[in-house]
């Protein structure tokens, strides 16, 4: 958070004419219970600048046990191109004991402690904060009784950081009445109670933490934001990209794309079909597939590994087929809340057999939106499974983002029942798949065969081992031929020099970050993100003799041979030493501090001169 010199108050807040600082943008963390709702609190912070014309980056830890427990949610909002949220806070909201002593150290010194006195007892030796005791849970019940005060604390707090930074009180007003609005008066009533009272809270309790943010810069595309999250976004893409069909089951953190699935192709003419389990789910898309229609499943990683078998069967038939791993941490039934990028071997590697598939990776939030369109476009064009490695930070993080262009995007879902010819053949040696759906008409009279067997040019099953050794050759050459369409990554800051920095998925905010600190530290760095993981996209070993060293930046492990997957991947592919790893599984994503930590130790230099890397 930059704090210039004080500005005066713009004279939105009638009850402390005091002055306010003036800030860029600000990190703040809520932490309690899951029961208390700061989740609400944040979502509503993430949508407010979204409204207000700011940027927005949030991040959220959830217990995985049904009875809860202890859960964070960090938003970072204000102007700028905001890529992370953030290394620490400048406010922490403490609603508990356990909350200030595990989380008081992601605290930035100079930073704010909000806590609730009649839970919380700071360390009255700690001087590296402003502390701010309120009776968070008494004021609660004050202001709409004590039946509703732990349901309400979250908006009571809401409130008082409404106060606290200046925020746009009918806007957030707003908000509420949304959010609320379908329920009955008196919820919409007592939740504009707890919040009234915590932005009148007494002046004197926080004159010295009083702020401001700077002017908002509007979206140079003029277009208006959105604000969701990764797994809404990526949803909606599907539902651009043509997706009409598709099935499910439940499992974290997966399942929000599939119920909003099951709530939205209704209105499009369309199906999800919630099944049994997941060998059912991945067996009624290839159904929808083979109809004609482009179709979607998705699951976390151990759901994964159940539908490897129908996965194969999809490679070896070519069906058009979009598969969502939403990755999480593993293995086994692993950390269901917590982050990890483990699951790339699977994706390009799970089956049995040569079985080759697309993989993609979308870089952040809208990113979810566009990798749905281009997921689309590739299981279409080149009748074959595409796999979306997205991740459990990006299907619970909010950002805003540019309102796509729907009218433009929009691709039309009906099937291919144009009439085939005489010479039709779906599996042709000499071109790409070409799908004959039911009912499409054909000269011969003859439908060909769908089938996990090896085939012919007509999808007879054959035994031929010639004919074999070609099928396998164009399965994997039209991975090649899509491979030949692709673009070089372009590369961020210097264009050789020390070290490439390379990152696929969520990893793109940090890295960007940690390279921009790098670069004003003196490092020759530059930056790549990988979009498309199988194939790979071209040029990357003209890329890679540019630079002396060359990180992968991923949450994975550094296996037995001390390099991450891609990693290994990468060194597989090119056979260059300089390639290394910077690696972890702790759950959480990196902060920008590790990266430029990772780096500065990978160049023989001491680490310690990231620790004051705040964002």
């Amino acid at each position: 958070m930059v704090l210039p010199v004080n500005s005066p108050s713009p004279g939105t807040d009638p009850l402390v004419p005091v002055t306010r600082k003036s800030v860029n943008d600000v990190v703040i963390r809520l932490a309690g219970n899951s029961q208390d709702g700061i989740q609400t609190i944040g979502g509503f912070l993430a949508r407010l600048a979204g409204r207000s014309d700011q940027d927005v980056m949030t991040y959220m830890t959830i217990p995985s046990t049904i009875s809860g427990g202890p859960s964070i949610f960090q938003v970072r909002m204000g102007n700028g191109d905001i890529l992370s949220s953030g290394d620490q806070a400048d406010l922490l909201v403490a609603f508990y004991q356990h909350s200030y002593d595990d989380h008081i150290n992601s605290l930035r010194p100079g930073g704010v402690l909000i806590y609730d006195t009649e839970y919380v007892t700071p360390n009255p030796d700690d001087r590296r904060f402003r502390s701010v005791g309120i009776p968070i849970t008494g004021a609660t019940v004050e202001a709409v009784g004590g039946s509703s005060k732990d349901k309400g604390k979250n908006l009571f707090v809401l409130g008082l950081i409404t106060r606290i930074f200046n925020l746009d009180v009918a806007k957030v007003s707003g908000l509420i009445a949304e959010r609320f609005g379908g329920k009955s008066e008196d919820i919409v009533r007592n939740a504009m109670l707890a919040f009234d009272a915590g932005y009148g809270t007494p002046a004197d309790n926080l004159r010295d933490v009083l702020y401001s943010f700077e002017a908002a810069t509007v979206s140079a595309s003029g277009r208006p934001q959105v604000t969701t999250d990764g797994n809404l976004a990526l949803t909606y893409g599907l539902i651009t990209a043509g997706v009409r069909h598709g099935a499910g089951y439940p499992i974290t953190p997966w399942s929000s794309v599939m119920e909003t699935m099951r709530t939205e192709l209704s209105k499009y003419g369309g199906i999800f079909v919630q099944t049994e389990d997941e060998l059912a789910a991945i067996g009624y898309a290839l159904g929808f597939a083979y109809s004609g229609h482009l179709a979607v499943t998705g699951s976390s990683g151990p759901g994964m590994s159940l539908k490897m078998e129908a996965l194969g069967w999809a490679v070896m038939a070519e069906m058009p087929l979009i598969v969502i791993n939403v990755q999480r941490g593993g293995p086994s039934t692993g950390m269901p809340t917590n982050v990890e990028q483990s699951d790339l071997m699977q994706a390009i590697y799970g089956s049995h057999g040569d079985a080759p598939r697309v993989v993609l990776a979308p870089k952040d939030v809208e990113d979810c939106f566009y990798i749905a369109l281009e997921a689309g476009r590739i299981a279409r064009e080149y009748s074959t499974p595409v796999i979306i490695l997205t991740d459990q930070a990006l299907a619970t993080r909010i950002e805003a983002f540019d309102e796509p262009d729907l009218p433009k995007l929009m691709v039309d879902p009906k099937p291919d029942l144009s009439p085939r010819g005489m010479d039709f053949k779906p599996y042709p040696l000499d071109r790409l798949t070409r799908h004959a759906p039911p009912g499409a008409p054909i000269a011969t009279g003859k439908y060909p065969n769908v089938s996990g067997l090896e085939h012919d040019e007509l999808g007879h099953p054959t035994g031929n081992p010639a004919l074999h050794m070609k099928m396998t050759a164009r399965r994997r050459d039209k991975l090649k031929a899509l491979a030949a369409t692709l673009k070089t990554p372009e590369v961020y800051g210097d264009q050789s020099g020390d070290v490439l920095v390379v990152g696929w998925g969520s990893t793109w905010g940090p890295v960007r970050e940690a390279v921009k600190q790098l670069r004003a530290q003196g490092t020759k760095v530059g930056q790549i993100h990988l979009r498309h993981l199988h194939p790979l996209e071209p040029g990357l070993d003209t890329l890679f003799a540019r630079y002396r060293k060359v990180l992968v930046i991923e949450m994975n492990d550094e296996g037995l041979y001390g390099f991450g997957q891609l990693a290994t991947l990468l060194r597989a592919r090119y056979a260059l030493p300089s390639i290394g790893s910077i690696t972890k599984t702790d759950g959480l994503t990196f902060r920008i501090a590790e990266i430029v930590n990772g780096v500065n130790k990978s160049l023989g230099r001491n680490g310690s001169a990231a620790a004051n890397a705040t964002r």
